[in-house]
């Protein structure tokens, strides 16, 4: 290992939705730099497109190789060593296939219709209650939590409870080391208790909680901790990305109004939108999960040694100069590249499609039916969320047009 003292990272405390504005003195000078996050051990900090893509990709990373390390990261807890996120190919694939007809981009498009109807009926009810409405409670937040919950099969009337279990999962300092501990915990047996409902009722459902009963009881294709963690990571990440995004996209389109007025004339664009706001916008307060070098490899000059860990910096990524024309300028019509908004390599996003489809839903549907949509007084009143893994508004204040 390197005996260069590392620097602390996040460099700063997350400024709304800007990107840390080192990254790009980093990209020019030191794309790879020693960093040590608030837990764990240092790690090399991967700032340029090419090189974050490797980290992500290339099999001589690995995230199993980090399993028993004391793991650089953001949050207190490790992840477990049997969540999906915590293997390599072929374990990662095996868990992967059993859940990924869900997700293709076909089985996603027949959800299309629903997310639609339940898009449509929140904004009725914010039209009936009138402006202003908080667009976070009344229709970023049940949006996808609906459609992730009848994806999964689980009660919807228990949204409140597992919120706060996915913001204790995805705490960084909003919730104490013992309180993520125990509701994490809670998280787990209520899944747990779902499972078991299922195998009283003898299987048979449609639900993607009675598939993976089914094959782990008949089967055999998981273990029981696999299918718990599989089940957990898929309720807080089936929901949390989208229900951020919502509004982090209509915050930065109503700072864009030059943006925001070429998609309102041509809805058409939206999934192009949704692909541009993607690499814009930085989700997370931190790096992605960390990959161990297998090997000894070379990133922009530096020798990562093996047995070193990295850090992949996707905000980063997503604006280097090197791949995008004028990266810090919003272009909703922008042919560029792809982005890695949703990760790269065998560990990307599982549940990308269904993202994209809910996104473009919600875009098309409050552009559409909430004419002049805009925020309900100064920008100030807005709430940022804190203390947690992913950025955006907590709370959000909307108004529109009204018929006289």
């Amino acid at each position: 290992m390197t005996s260069a003292e590392p620097t602390t990272y996040p460099f700063g405390e997350p400024d709304r939705l800007e990107p840390d504005p080192l990254f790009a003195a980093l990209r020019a000078e030191r794309p790879l730099t020693r960093v040590r996050l608030p837990y764990g051990e240092a790690a090399w900090l991967a700032t340029r497109y090419e090189d974050v893509r490797t980290v992500l990709g290339d099999p001589r990373f690995s995230r199993a190789a980090g399993v028993g390390r004391d793991e650089p990261r953001m949050r207190p807890h490790l992840l477990p060593p049997d969540t999906i996120m915590s293997m390599d190919p072929p374990e990662h694939s095996r868990l992967r296939r059993l859940v990924t007809k869900a997700f293709t981009v076909r089985g996603v498009e027949r959800l299309r219709p629903r997310a639609q109807q339940i898009a449509d009926g929140l904004v009725d009810a914010m039209l009936a209650g009138g402006a202003p409405a908080n667009l976070v409670e009344d229709f970023a937040l049940p949006l996808p939590i609906t459609v992730i919950c009848e994806l999964l099969g689980v009660p919807y009337e228990d949204r409140t409870d597992f919120r706060l279990w996915s913001d204790a999962f995805l705490s960084t300092t909003k919730y104490t080391p013992d309180e993520v501990r125990l509701y994490v915990g809670r998280l787990r047996e209520y899944m747990a208790g779902l499972i078991a409902e299922r195998r009283a009722a003898g299987g048979g459902g449609e639900d993607l909680l009675s598939g993976l009963v089914v094959a782990r009881d008949e089967d055999d294709r998981l273990s029981e901790g696999e299918m718990l963690s599989l089940a957990e990571g898929l309720l807080v990440a089936g929901h949390e990305t989208t229900a951020s995004q919502i509004p982090n996209f209509v915050y930065v389109l109503l700072n864009h109004p030059e943006q925001l007025e070429t998609l309102r004339a041509d809805l058409s664009l939206v999934p192009r939108a949704v692909e541009e706001l993607m690499r814009f916008v930085p989700l997370g307060t931190g790096a992605g999960i960390a990959r161990y070098a297998l090997e000894d490899v070379e990133l922009s000059g530096v020798t990562v040694r093996a047995g070193e860990p990295v850090l992949p910096a996707m905000a980063s990524a997503n604006r280097d100069e090197s791949v995008y024309t004028d990266p810090d300028r919003l272009d909703l019509l922008r042919k560029e590249a792809s982005h890695v908004g949703f990760g790269h390599g065998p560990h990307h996003c599982l549940g990308a499609p269904l993202a994209r489809m809910e996104l473009q839903v919600a875009l098309d549907t409050l552009l559409r039916r909430l004419p002049g949509l805009r925020f309900a007084g100064a920008e100030e009143g807005i709430e940022w969320k804190d203390g947690l893994a992913t950025r955006g508004p907590a709370r959000m204040p909307v108004a529109w047009d009204t018929a006289d």
